[in-house]
């Protein structure tokens, strides 16, 4: 029998990171929860990726009830609403898998941030019972709403405590078109978060919006 997929929430999904990668999960089959703060904004969101897609694979709920029915929560919350969220769905995470894809970077005045990570925060916070990856930090969104049927020029760099929690999320990164690497523990994932200033500051002076990272010398997964 095909395996079956695990159902996915995305925290703060209305914005360009979290509808697009519920655009290109959603391609891959799997059922998609987009989570607002906002009902009609979900709902909306939603509905514009189905059309695209032509299916009824996203459904758009506030944040609160998409964590709750899903098994995989993806937060792609800006940086300034991160703490907030890890606190006020703190009971509704407990018991799965936390995909943290924040950056503490100024997108204005990109800037190395100092350790703890986002995701380190995110479990010390949460507790054990919340298995918490890093990864996608890096990923454009300009990148993600193209063509789900078009493969990715990007690497994701996953971080956990938990293996097989990040190998789940290397899957996920897989069928969104991009390859997943394992980087490590979540102590690592600080140097993601560089990585995306990094980024930025290259986008910057190459006039460009799409600048990623890419893995060498590893045998694609």
């Amino acid at each position: 029998m095909p395996e079956k997929l695990p159902v996915i929430g995305i925290i703060g999904g209305t914005g360009k990171e979290g509808t697009g990668l519920a655009l290109r999960w959603a391609a891959g089959g799997y059922q998609v929860i987009i989570g607002s703060r906002q009902l009609e904004r979900a709902v909306t969101a939603a509905k514009t990726i189905n059309q695209r897609l032509g299916t009824d694979q996203v459904t758009g709920l506030m944040n609160p009830d998409a964590v709750l029915r899903v098994e995989i929560c993806v937060m792609t919350v800006q940086q300034a609403a991160h703490q907030q969220a890890i606190e006020g769905y703190y009971n509704e995470l407990q018991g799965k898998v936390l995909v943290d894809a924040t950056s503490r970077v100024d997108y204005r005045d990109p800037h190395v941030p100092e350790p703890p990570s986002a995701a380190q925060l995110a479990q010390q916070f949460l507790g054990p019972n919340v298995r918490v990856v890093a990864a996608f930090q890096n990923i454009p969104a300009v990148l993600l709403s193209k063509s789900p049927a078009e493969p990715l020029d990007a690497d994701v760099l996953v971080c956990s405590d938990n293996l097989l929690a990040a190998e789940e999320v290397i899957k996920l990164a897989k069928a969104a078109g991009m390859r997943g690497y394992y980087a490590g523990e979540l102590a690592n994932s600080v140097i993601v978060e560089g990585l995306t200033a990094l980024l930025i500051s290259m986008n910057k002076y190459y006039k460009v919006k799409h600048a990623s990272v890419r893995v060498t010398g590893i045998p694609a997964i």
